[in-house]
């Protein structure tokens, strides 16, 4: 009897760059799982390959651009997003995801990513949220909750993180859905939904660190999160982004929180050359310097 081919792990595999790997994410790690959501995105919503582009920045998450096969850049740490906006801007047919974890998007990446937001340029932002910088050691974050140990906060974070869909909703993005990487159903569906989306859409994904953040706060396996999430996430849709703060061992708001439409960068670029092309054919101009003295 002859087993029947995988049609999810096809449709993920012609998208992997397949002399790259063995990946090297620990086990245990959330970010395969939401990086194999986003492959599967790609055919649901129906993106062309050769004209989507992936763009990270430096940490675990930013390995992903090296790993997919599409037009691909790993930018320097913090810099994927203007990276990206120049990319969009340079060519506007191009379907542009930032897949990148939250150090590098919110912490030294996170002006650009409150200017990409208010902008409204068109992109996608996948967000992978592990409370943690976990490629250089586990070091606290802009999103660590308070209480949390990490390597630098042996004694428990002090500092109040983000929240992330309050952040991004509020600097303007169109599209702020969350989901963990329990739930890859919904996750798969909210992706292919943000990469449609005209203007800035953002996607936060709650993953496990086991190896860093986990084994300072009780969950050295990557399974006791999955645990946790299926337990204590609470699936809101159209909730208000504001409730959506996450603390230590407590319930985790999950959902599409903002969908909604306004001008996008480019609509708005697009109606200033329109005017000045208006201005230049209206206008009389002076053919030579002669001319406008004499007037």
């Amino acid at each position: 009897m002859t087993s029947t081919p995988n049609v999810e792990n096809q449709a993920i595999e012609k998208y992997l760059r397949q002399d790259r790997l063995p990946h090297i994410f620990c086990s245990g790690c959330g970010i395969g799982i939401a990086m194999g959501c986003f492959l599967r995105a790609i055919d649901r919503a129906g993106m062309d390959p050769d004209k989507t582009a992936v763009i990270s920045g430096i940490g675990c998450s930013g390995r992903v651009a090296g790993y997919v096969k599409f037009d691909s850049f790993h930018t320097t740490h913090g810099r994927a997003i203007p990276f990206a906006t120049g990319l969009k801007m340079g060519n506007p047919e191009l379907n542009v995801v930032v897949f990148s974890g939250d150090g590098d998007l919110v912490a030294i990446g996170g002006n650009h990513l409150i200017h990409a937001a208010r902008r409204n340029i068109t992109m996608t932002v996948i967000c992978i949220n592990n409370f943690n910088y976990g490629m250089t050691g586990g070091q606290v974050g802009s999103t660590s909750p308070l209480e949390a140990r990490t390597t630098t906060t042996p004694y428990g974070n002090f500092e109040a993180p983000f929240n992330l869909p309050y952040l991004v909703s509020a600097s303007g993005a169109t599209y702020v859905a969350r989901w963990t990487v329990l739930h890859i159903h919904q996750l798969d569906k909210a992706i292919a939904e943000a990469m449609v989306k005209p203007g800035f859409s953002f996607v936060e994904v709650i993953a496990p660190c086991p190896t860093n953040y986990g084994a300072m706060n009780k969950k050295p396996r990557g399974l006791e999160d999955l645990h946790y999430y299926q337990e204590k996430s609470v699936i809101r849709n159209g909730a208000d982004p504001k409730d959506a703060d996450i603390y230590l061992n407590g319930p985790i708001l999950v959902g599409k929180f903002v969908d909604t439409e306004r001008p996008t960068l480019w609509e708005g670029l697009q109606k200033v050359f329109e005017k000045s092309k208006r201005n230049i054919t209206t206008k009389r101009l002076p053919s030579t310097w002669k001319e406008k003295k004499s007037e």
